[in-house]
């Protein structure tokens, strides 16, 4: 047999021979394999112990086995095309290999794999050179997805006559809804209740007042409402825009008079040398108590410290004096042997989210609010110039074109947040308490279904929420937060104002104001009684939600 052959034809044989073999070489190395299965978490068990003001004290206990099993989906696509051209000698080999894999959760934790692979080979024959030229690429993309439990444990009552009652664990009420007013018993011994009839809002805060909201005036097409605020036989009052933001209506703080734009100049810019300031707080109860949460800076460069620290102090000044009221409060129900109430007794010994311990503002924390207190600043000076020339010697309204806005507690560069009263919330599927003082970052912009939006727990004293949980907040809950720290702010100028030139601290420039052309309402005398029978009508909801709880109703 002859074996000789010409140059045509071997070439021929070995084009016909590479592309029978390269398919099948690029077939055999992709071998899909099964992922090994992840195994579900071990239980585990905790009891924190808590601690909250003096007399008051829970130990809560908390005992979970999750069981979580997966559901794994794994979708894989193969690609080989070969290419074999025999003019110019030119042979090219394309693969592309892609996997994409979801795993899914029941608990609501969903993770996403996606890689993508492409190799690329090309060979070329001229004039006796051979080049190699290899491409690969490896492109991943993994998403992690987990919604912890934010739904407080305990149980629903329907009470009778119409409404509901959330009863925690343990037996005490949680809250209370019912003819159009919502109580809410706090953790710590708190108690807010809010009516809305006939658009007048009603706000009672415990034993120690509330406001009264109404509809007031209107200017450049925003809405305006009086508070009449009411605190042991004393009356104070403040003006509110309104917003309308996503079918809801939010209220904010309306600057009553601004400072001439120099002082909030000063009040922004460093000092020419570092401030040393006593505050004089060495023998007040609330500074001892909170002495290991707290520690003022040791010198000022410049105001806008000075103000972080006015801040501060101010709501842990209200912390301790509405702890010391509950604890009075519940005090007295033991003298006359009647069981404390649900909002004179912390309630979270059936298994609360674990408390905090020892802890202190860190000094990250105190600086995001004193960029804060300078971003607030800085917006005044704006605000203060452009009043500048304003008519009659009134700084008028900020400019807006109607109520459909967002409140400014959803501003994107608006993110952190004094807690300014007690608020509950649920951590990992356990109820923990805000208080003031505390302070908490914003995470996401917009509301769920509840109106309310994620936030981290930035700084906590020692038995509220642990630092670094991730909890849900109202909107509402944080616009009054923004309000009160713009109020306080005010205060904060004013005080300053006052001390300018003395004590080590400099001398200010013109520190006269500006009132707003939305002029302060008249106190409404009516807001004392609205709100003694506010709390009359929920210590009847409270008693009767009792009852019925205690005799198993549920639903």
């Amino acid at each position: 047999m002859n074996f000789t052959m010409n140059g045509s034809a071997l070439r021929k044989y070995v084009g016909v021979a590479l592309m029978m073999v390269v398919p099948v070489f690029a077939f055999s190395q992709h071998k899909p394999s099964a992922p090994a299965p992840k195994s579900a978490p071990a239980a585990h068990s905790s009891a924190p112990a808590k601690s909250s003001a003096p007399s008051h004290s829970s130990t809560p206990s908390k005992t979970s086995t999750p069981s979580r099993p997966a559901t794994t989906s794994h979708t894989g696509t193969t690609t080989h095309t070969g290419t074999t051209t025999q003019s110019g000698g030119t042979t090219t080999h394309t693969g592309t290999t892609t996997h994409t894999g979801t795993t899914t959760r029941p608990t609501g934790a969903t993770t996403t794999h996606t890689g993508t692979t492409t190799h690329t080979g090309t060979t070329t024959h001229a004039g006796g050179t051979t080049t190699h030229t290899g491409t690969t690429t490896h492109t991943g993309t993994t998403t992690h997805a987990a919604t912890a439990s934010h739904v407080a444990p305990g149980r629903t009552v329907a009470l009778k006559g119409g409404g509901s009652a959330s009863v925690r664990p343990n037996g005490q009420v949680r809250s209370i809804n019912r003819n159009g007013m919502q109580v809410n018993n706090g953790l710590h011994g708190g108690r807010t209740v809010v009516s809305v009839h006939n658009g007048v809002r009603v706000v009672s805060t415990g034993g120690h007042g509330g406001y009264v909201q109404r509809a007031y005036v209107t200017r450049g097409g925003r809405s305006y409402y009086s508070r009449t605020y009411y605190y042991h036989g004393g009356y104070r009052t403040g003006v509110y825009v309104g917003y309308r933001w996503g079918g809801y209506n939010y209220y904010g703080y309306s600057h009553p008079f601004w400072f001439h734009a120099g002082f909030y100049g000063w009040a922004y810019n460093p000092w020419a040398a570092p401030v040393y300031w006593g505050w004089g707080w060495g023998g007040a109860p609330w500074y001892g108590y909170y002495g290991g949460y707290f520690a003022p800076y040791p010198v000022y460069p410049s105001a806008a410290f000075w103000l972080t620290d006015y801040l501060i102090s101010a709501n842990l000044q209200a912390a301790y004096a509405a702890q010391a009221e509950a604890n009075a409060a519940a005090a007295g129900d033991a003298a006359n042997n009647a069981p404390a109430s649900d909002d004179q007794v912390a309630s979270n010994g059936q298994g609360g989210a674990a408390p905090s311990g020892p802890v202190a503002l860190s000094p990250e924390v105190k600086q995001a609010i004193a960029d804060e207190v300078k971003a607030q600043l800085a917006a005044a000076q704006t605000q203060a110039a452009a009043q500048g020339g304003a008519s009659g010697g009134a700084a008028a309204a900020p400019a807006a074109a109607s109520d459909q806005a967002p409140p400014p507690a959803l501003d994107p560069a608006q993110r952190i947040f004094i807690v300014a009263s007690e608020l509950d919330v649920v951590a990992d599927g356990q109820e923990c308490a805000l208080t003031q003082g505390d302070v908490i970052t914003r995470l996401t912009d917009t509301p769920d279904g509840d109106q309310k939006v994620s936030v981290s727990v930035s700084s906590a004293k020692k038995g509220d929420c642990a630092s670094g949980k991730t909890v849900l907040v109202a909107v509402d809950d944080l616009q009054e937060m923004h309000n009160h720290f713009a109020e306080q702010l005010d205060n904060g100028m004013k005080e300053m104002a006052s001390k300018q030139g003395t004590g080590g601290m400099p001398k200010a420039p013109d520190t006269g104001t500006v009132p707003s052309d939305v002029p302060p309402p008249a106190p409404d005398k009516s807001a004392s009684q609205a709100l003694a029978d506010q709390d009359k009508a929920a210590d009847q909801a409270v008693a009767d939600a009792k009852g019925q709880a205690a005799g198993g109703g549920s639903q």
